[in-house]
């Protein structure tokens, strides 16, 4: 259990670090009362423990839908870099998940590890990723990508090593072996919003991403990376 303490606490942090910075203990003066900043601002000056129920809904929609706003800019990379993909067949079936994606369907875990070799080499590697892909990652990830991309491509990569290090260890626990919150904080993580989904689709999710993560070598990460929005995307009707 102490593992999926880790995830949500990592859940925890993740969420709430589009606003980290010092707290501000001065008061507001509004009218003739004083009213603490950490009530006008929850989701800012608060972590994700002190949120209220409907607060904790809510302030992960909002994250939700920022990292969301990365997600058609990355598809499109994908799709734009399938040309130069040298196997015939799986610059095809790439050019096809895109398009699948594209259209609102959920890709099959079969699907994209077939496609495990494309991301471990040129464009798609990790290390040769362009600067704008990179950047639309972090922001997927709920990161600043205002930093210099050799930064951003580092932090990304410690990143996905961490949660597929989690993956593997979660594997062994067992999904079974989580609650009903943190199956859902673990699928918040890798990129599911699983604030509106039913438990068991919530289980039966991360079971298909920890297939993925689990199969795949270091030099592979790429792939898990993306899946963090190919897999997620379109699940049980999340796009909106």
């Amino acid at each position: 259990m102490a593992l999926s303490r880790v995830c949500w606490a990592r859940a925890a942090l993740w969420s709430s670090a589009v606003t980290r910075g010092p707290f501000v203990s001065r008061r507001l003066q509004l009218g003739h009362s004083w009213v603490a900043p950490r009530y006008l601002f929850p989701r800012q000056l608060l972590i994700r423990h002190f949120w209220t129920p409907k607060q904790q809904i809510d302030f992960l929609d909002i994250y939700h839908a920022l990292r969301k706003q990365a997600h058609p800019e990355i598809v499109s990379y994908l799709e734009k870099a399938s040309p130069l993909i040298a196997d015939g067949g799986l610059r095809w079936q790439l050019t096809d998940l895109c398009n699948k994606v594209q259209r609102g369907t959920h890709p099959a875990v079969q699907d994209l590890l077939a496609l495990r070799q494309c991301f471990r080499s040129h464009p798609l590697d990790m290390n040769q990723l362009q600067t704008s892909q990179v950047k639309a990652l972090s922001r997927a990830m709920l990161l600043t990508s205002y930093l210099p991309p050799p930064l951003l491509r580092r932090r990304l990569k410690a990143h996905t090593t961490v949660i597929q290090q989690l993956d593997k260890a979660l594997a062994k626990l067992g999904v079974g072996q989580l609650t009903a919150q943190e199956v859902r904080s673990a699928c918040y993580l890798r990129g599911l919003n699983s604030t509106h989904i039913a438990e068991d689709r919530c289980r039966t999710w991360l079971g298909e991403w920890l297939q993925i993560s689990c199969s795949l070598e270091e030099a592979e990460l790429s792939l898990l990376l993306h899946s963090v929005v190919l897999l997620s995307t379109n699940y049980l009707g999340t796009r909106r």
